[in-house]
């Protein structure tokens, strides 16, 4: 090991940050009973205090989204007294039923999730002591929970409130919710514009971030401070103002501190990706790498690029229920063989087994464990698990080629994100030319720029220590997992 004063100063700091961050993340839980709540297919998570009896708020999440990234509001609520129900949608978490029904019209996949929320709100109202429930949701969710609370009120069991977080619902009228509070991120301008909308419904003469109140209607806009439609769901400024919203609905007061969750995700993740890297200069050093003349490169990398969506353009073959993984797969699979093919097998030697053993543990193991605890989902439901299997089908010649392409995290700057600039593009290419079921291709561009922040950097140093070939290995069963647990699955 080269540097080794330098690899154990690095591997304390990452740690350090890792049991701080960790220790901080465990506080927004202790005391809280944490426990499934049965509701058929439909996994809920009851969180509360032991022998609570306050309020149930149901939380529900945004679209691709899962019970944890709503974590920040189900804790501070639970320790507020409230007893939280928060579930995932179907098609998303580990919720094992495909999202059914035409996601652009309200006849479609929008009854199905309604009837899904009203189900949890019954399961809300059965808890002990038949307790009044509110509604809080984030971004997808607003219409849905909006739309559900009309519902309920027509059933003549009316939910006390509604809180929306970065809401685009079309379902709020003058007049209904007749409590509803909107919160938005400083950098959500769209979103900020219709909660404004919302508000002036009531009163137009409304200001952004008041409330305003007339014949028998209440509103209140709150803009978090420098937050987006993430971070908006762990801002102590969001999470503030929704529980002394409800507060105000049930006659309660909370007046405890919240913490700014984020910083703490952000720390822990920086911690285990950081840690990686003195990890990997322990491994054996692999095989060098040998450099790509440009013209070979640019033909491996622009090619491919071009010629897979056009390829692909009539392909009209669907043999999954869900819609979307078929196709990427196929995708995934020709264009990374094509560039296998136009490399030669330049750059990929002798495997390193013990290094793809590393990268599975760490950015598998730790790095997921650490992800489903703290922020989303990262476990498959057994539904999820034959896609994943499939997937790799196409996620392995993808990553392998990958891997050689950038000179095993050697090549310049320039080449690695042309590389990475191109496989974007042919996807986007691939939605272009294809049918409305290949619209959905674009749900996997966020997955593959948040995988290539942090799983492949961890790739690239073990690729640069050990050679392409265990990094490629690694990094496609990592992105068949990634992909396999977070893409929502929408019937086809």
């Amino acid at each position: 090991m080269r540097h080794p004063l330098r690899h154990a100063a690095l591997g304390l700091f990452a740690l350090g940050l890792i049991v701080v961050s960790v220790f901080l993340l465990e506080r927004e839980r202790a005391g809280l009973e944490i426990r499934p709540v049965p509701l058929g297919p439909t996994p809920v998570t009851l969180y509360q205090q032991p022998g609570a009896t306050g309020p149930a708020v149901v939380i529900a999440h945004g679209f691709a989204g899962s019970r944890q990234i709503m974590q920040g509001y189900s804790f501070r609520l639970a320790q507020a007294g409230y007893r939280v129900l928060a579930f995932d949608f179907e098609g998303q978490g580990r919720n094992p039923v495909p999202m059914r029904g035409d996601v652009t019209k309200i006849e479609g996949t929008t009854v199905y999730l309604m009837a899904e929320t009203r189900r949890v709100i019954a399961a809300a109202r059965a808890l002990p002591g038949a307790p009044e429930v509110a509604l809080l949701g984030h971004s997808m969710a607003t219409d849905i929970i909006i739309r559900a609370a009309k519902e309920e009120a027509e059933a003549g069991t009316p939910v006390a409130t509604v809180v929306a977080i970065s809401s685009f619902s079309e379902a709020i009228t003058p007049d209904f919710p007749p409590r509803l509070e909107i919160i938005s991120g400083e950098w959500e301008g769209m979103l900020r514009g219709f909660a404004r909308k919302a508000a002036e419904q009531v009163v137009p003469e409304a200001k952004e971030g008041t409330l305003v109140a007339a014949d028998g209607v209440e509103r209140q806009t709150v803009v978090a401070p420098h937050v987006g439609h993430v971070g908006v769901l762990y801002s102590p400024a969001a999470i503030t103002a929704a529980r002394a919203w409800l507060d105000r609905a049930f006659g309660r007061e909370s007046k405890a501190p919240v913490d700014p969750m984020g910083v703490w995700l952000v720390t822990l993740f920086t911690g285990i990706v950081l840690l990686a890297h003195p990890l990997i200069a322990l491994l054996k050093k692999g095989p060098g790498f040998i450099p790509l003349p440009r013209r070979r490169f640019l033909i491996a990398t622009l090619a491919p690029a071009l010629v897979t969506p056009l390829a692909l353009a009539a392909l009209r073959v669907n043999p999954l229920g869900v819609t979307a993984v078929f196709y990427l797969t196929i995708h995934l699979a020709l264009y990374g063989g094509l560039q296998l093919a136009l490399l030669r097998g330049a750059g990929l030697k002798r495997l390193h087994g013990k290094a793809v053993a590393f990268f599975l543990i760490w950015g598998l193991g730790v790095f997921g464990f650490a992800m489903d605890r703290y922020f989303i989902n990262f476990w498959p439901s057994p539904e999820r698990a034959g896609l994943i299997a499939l997937m790799l089908c196409g996620t392995l010649p993808f990553m392998l080629a990958d891997a050689a392409l950038t000179e095993a995290g050697n090549a310049a700057f320039w080449r690695r994100a042309l590389a990475r600039l191109a496989a974007l593009a042919s996807l986007a290419g691939a939605v272009a030319l294809g049918d409305q079921d290949r619209l959905f291709v674009v749900m996997a561009i966020p997955v593959l720029l948040a995988f290539w922040l942090g799983q492949g950097l961890i790739g690239r140093w073990l690729a640069r220590r050990t050679g392409a070939s265990a990094a490629g290995l690694g990094l496609g069963l990592a992105l068949a997992w990634v992909m396999g647990v977070t893409l929502p699955l929408l019937a086809a």
